[in-house]
């Protein structure tokens, strides 16, 4: 495995996901774009984004999951940036 160091500011969001979020694919077969639904989220408390993105996911996919999901959401709130080891 390896290390990587991240720089998070105030306000920065983390979302780590499984490829059932990745790869949730409508009727059409597309997968769920979901760097463009990140960047069209407002800065929401990560337990709303979760919420949200679930939402969506079933929506997008016509309310069926045809895998099993997981996400967790962070946001650096602290009045200095973080460093987080991943």
């Amino acid at each position: 495995y390896w290390v990587d160091d991240i720089a998070l500011a105030p306000g920065d969001q983390l979302l780590l996901y499984t490829d059932g979020v990745s790869e949730a694919r409508d009727h059409a077969g597309q997968f769920f774009p979901l760097a463009d639904w990140m960047r069209r989220q407002d800065p929401e408390p990560p337990r709303e984004l979760l919420d949200q993105l679930h939402l969506d996911l079933l929506q997008h996919s016509g309310g069926r999951l045809d895998d099993d999901i997981a996400a967790l959401a962070l946001r650096c709130s602290s009045a200095q940036g973080r460093e987080l080891s991943a």
